[in-house]
């Protein structure tokens, strides 16, 4: 199966919900997403050399903090910072179901 941004952020927000959260309209979503895939492009792990599935755990906490940290300087966005670590953790997971 292939990542499809579609599907990762209908399953973001399926997540949320599940959560007694907000969800958030598609683009902010794909906004979150686009940092996560930036964040691994600009740490190098996008190396498909990179098998060990407990790479995703040992980032996590940098990748939320990263996210954070972008949404903040991102004047448009409207992601919750307190939304952020589940909206990671369910990317990663729906990342996770497709490999």
């Amino acid at each position: 199966m292939e990542f499809d941004e579609q599907k990762a952020i209908e399953f973001i927000n399926a997540r949320l919900a599940e959560a007694g959260r907000p969800t958030y309209p598609d683009d902010e979503v794909l906004n979150v997403i686009d940092m996560i895939w930036d964040f691994y492009q600009e740490n190098g792990l996008l190396d498909v050399d990179l098998s060990d599935d407990d790479e995703d755990e040992d980032i996590e906490p940098d990748l939320i903090d990263y996210v954070t940290r972008m949404l903040r300087k991102d004047r448009d966005a409207q992601v919750d910072p307190q939304d952020v670590p589940l909206m990671v953790h369910a990317e990663i997971d729906y990342e996770d179901s497709v490999l």
